[in-house]
């Protein structure tokens, strides 16, 4: 904790989902309905969303959600509910999310990108009895018998066989607001499911309120601040890191439909943009545009990244271009509700192979398969515990079981924490590469591939082999025609031990497979290359 400083707010152990004793802020808000209602005390008159040509401020925020929650209410829905919102980033994404909190039902969020079988899969495993749509994406909603409670289906324009959205803003009385604890669920994420099912992540109001907390705190925002939303708004980030976190500070939140990095430097010189939290690649497709150079981002203060390592030619030339920005790589998950570290400020190039140190309310630790906890700078599989973690996984026993111990998620993750507290991550458990006995860190790998000024995306897998198990194989992305396999195994052999060195090369100029929140399908090319061999 030295490295923050004495900047978090005051704090104490608190018990908590009846079995976890956890540090928590002291002066907190209640949940998420609280943050909107404080943000408009905070900031009457400032801009809440922006989307397009719509602009809300605060009361108008609250006085949409407010007339959305009443006609939830005259149709049933009542605390506890699911109401699932699939729904591209856009304004009423954001009117739903509050008004099924001001009822204290719960939202179960749903990316666009997911298909008809995994839309069926949530809406029937969370028994949502409602659900909010694009009415492009009506088509994917399931029958009646694949998802037995729903009820209501929602469009948010016209559609045939649903219902309108703004057909159900009624101003007739005002709406109930439920009395929540601190501890119900107010949010079920369903994560990734790489493998097996997705498992539906339980997000608290203690859990949001702290990461809110957590992001406000380390990155110094306030109601003066501006971000804007570019990743997508049901995925933990944009939940957590961009919507909640904005309500908590009573700032400005700009919403992009879809990404676009010319629209996005556009935005962010229009809106005198100061804070966003995007991928590193997003980051690198702005530095593409021609516009970068001409566009006046003076306002940018605060760039938060994750899920991949920033290359420190993107750094070199982002604090070159933009001398106020400060880069804050993050790391979390959805059973963290988002972060669990954060490199402070000014931090980032002296840390480049970090994802920071833990945030205040946390307790990270390293554990072997024994578990026992390693030494500082010993590998092992990163365990965290606070009040922002999740307190399982809903309708699911025995994943919760499985993936608790003793209120520390175990994530799954192997890494390690310095002397002074540094966190790396260098893989997940399930990705490690064994080639005749030596472990290969694929994340150590990808970190070298993503530093060659010709890669824009990079993968590595193992290779199934008969002689030593497994090899090193890595799929590149790159739309440079004279890139060859020679080139990169040379690149690789300076700055790799000889067995870390991938020995085959997939090189495409389509973007690699991703699930629908975005994750790289390591599984699926793993399995292409299966079949490889055995065709």
């Amino acid at each position: 904790m030295s490295e923050w400083g004495p900047i978090w707010p005051s704090m104490r152990a608190e018990a908590h989902f009846q079995d976890r004793v956890v540090t928590c802020f002291v002066d907190r808000l209640s949940g998420l309905q609280q943050l909107l209602l404080s943000a408009c005390e905070k900031n009457p008159k400032g801009d809440a969303i922006i989307c397009g040509d719509q602009r809300l401020k605060y009361p108008d925020l609250l006085i949409q959600s407010t007339q959305f929650a009443r006609g939830l209410e005259k149709h049933g829905i009542t605390k506890g509910d699911r109401v699932a919102i699939l729904l591209n980033n856009r304004l009423e994404f954001v009117v739903a999310l509050f008004a099924i909190a001001r009822l204290g039902a719960i939202a179960v969020p749903i990316s666009v990108r997911e298909q008809a079988v995994g839309i069926a899969y949530v809406l029937e495993h969370c028994g949502a009895k409602a659900v909010v749509h694009e009415p492009d994406l009506a088509d994917l909603l399931p029958v009646i018998d694949e998802a037995s409670q729903l009820r209501y289906r929602i469009a948010v324009g016209t559609c045939d066989g649903s219902d309108f959205f703004n057909e159900w803003l009624l101003d007739d009385k005002p709406s109930t607001i439920a009395e929540i604890a601190e501890e119900d669920t107010a949010v079920i994420l369903y994560t990734s499911g790489t493998t097996g099912r997705p498992k539906g992540a339980m997000l608290t109001n203690l859990g949001i309120v702290h990461s809110s907390m957590h992001y406000q705190t380390a990155m110094g925002l306030s109601a003066e601040d501006c971000s804007i939303a570019a990743v997508p708004l049901s995925h933990v980030t944009g939940l957590i890191a961009l919507i909640t976190t904005m309500m908590l500070c009573g700032g400005k939140l700009v919403i992009m439909p879809k990404f676009n990095a010319k629209d996005f430097l556009s935005l962010g010189q229009r809106e005198r943009m100061t804070h966003t939290l995007m991928v590193p690649a997003m980051y690198n497709l702005c530095l593409l545009q021609e516009e970068f150079v001409r566009c006046d981002l003076s306002h940018w203060r605060i760039g938060g990244f994750g899920g991949a390592p920033m290359p420190m030619a993107t750094i070199e030339t982002l604090r070159y271009k933009i001398p106020s920005l400060t880069l804050m790589n993050c790391y979390g998950s959805t059973e963290t509700t988002s972060p669990a570290t954060i490199i402070p400020q000014g931090q980032v190039e002296r840390h480049l192979d970090s994802v920071g140190v833990s945030v205040a309310c946390a307790q990270i630790k390293v554990m072997d398969d024994a578990g026992c906890e390693v030494p500082p700078g010993t590998l092992g599989e990163i365990w965290i515990k606070g009040p922002m973690v999740v307190p399982g996984y809903w309708n699911n026993s025995e994943a919760t079981s499985e993936n608790f111990m003793a209120g520390f998620w175990r994530s799954g993750d192997i890494g390690s924490i310095d002397v002074d507290g540094y966190v790396k991550v260098v893989d997940r458990k399930k990705d490690m590469i064994n080639r005749g006995g030596y472990k290969i860190y694929t994340t150590e790998v990808e970190n070298v591939l993503y530093s060659h000024p010709k890669v824009e995306e990079c993968a590595v897998v193992s290779k199934p082999c008969t002689v030593l198990g497994e090899r090193v194989h890595a799929f590149i992305m790159t739309n440079d025609d004279s890139v060859k396999s020679e080139e990169l195994t040379a690149y690789c052999e300076t700055r790799l031990s000889d067995y870390k060195v991938p020995e085959s090369f997939t090189l495409t100029k389509q973007a690699l497979p991703r699930n629908a929140n975005g994750k790289l399908l390591k599984k699926v090319m793993r399995d292409s290359l299966i079949e490889r061999t055995t065709t």
